[in-house]
């Protein structure tokens, strides 16, 4: 089985696929061939537009991947722009589907980077499934990305102790806008004050690589030590 890093953010438009784009540059720069995966889209209007261009930027860096379809990559394609309880009318999910999937991926690569759909509490289905129950399904170690501004120690707290209560593996990174400029002012000081380290997207992604590969292979050794 390939490592699995769960993409996930603090809610929607904050960069999921910016980063996913940005860690497979820095695997691949790593010398590990990388995969992609997106188990849900919504607001698809003909191709899914987010799966096309991560298939498409994966493949120039791992021809293996030319071998599979927007289709394979994509497993569940919602026209609605909504949480995907609402845009598939709260049908159950059968998350079989997912895992054929994956596996045909995982065949073809090291290192596979899963994009989840919102944020963590996004609802999928009548069953109660929530997006972060998909992560842990995977067994994925999830990468939560946030924003900078105003409002993101907030954000980014919630979700931090919603990971913390479920026990999920995880590390976080800001995203970083151009126009975040009250950011180092208004709310830097007080992740400076209260964690470290803080990894930012850009300069650092690939300590943040490195660090997510770290974080993976410390899971693996408590789960052999727990058996």
């Amino acid at each position: 089985m390939s490592k699995r890093i769960f993409i996930s953010a603090t809610n929607t438009d904050i960069g999921k696929t910016y980063t996913t784009l940005q860690l497979l540059d820095a695997f691949t720069q790593m010398g590990y061939r990388v995969g992609v995966y997106k188990p849900i889209e919504t607001g698809v209007n003909g191709l899914p537009a987010d799966g096309s261009l991560l298939l498409k930027h994966a493949c120039a860096l791992n021809p293996a991947l030319k071998s599979l379809r927007v289709g394979d990559v994509v497993s569940l394609a919602l026209s609605l722009p909504a949480a995907p309880y609402v845009a598939n009318k709260g049908t159950t999910i059968d998350l079989n589907l997912f895992d054929k999937a994956l596996e045909k991926i995982e065949k073809l690569c090291d290192i596979v980077l899963i994009e989840g759909a919102g944020g963590l509490m996004t609802p999928l289905d009548d069953n109660k499934l929530m997006m972060h129950d998909l992560a842990t399904h995977f067994n994925a170690t999830i990468l939560l990305v946030t924003h900078c501004r105003l409002g993101c120690i907030n954000d980014t707290l919630l979700n931090l102790d919603k990971l913390s209560h479920l026990e999920i593996p995880h590390l976080w990174v800001f995203n970083c806008r151009n126009d975040d400029e009250s950011f180092k002012h208004t709310s830097l000081p007080y992740f400076k004050n209260h964690f470290e380290p803080l990894y930012f997207l850009g300069h650092n992604t690939p300590v943040l690589a490195q660090a997510l590969l770290d974080k993976i292979n410390s899971n693996n050794k408590e789960s052999i030590c727990d058996i």
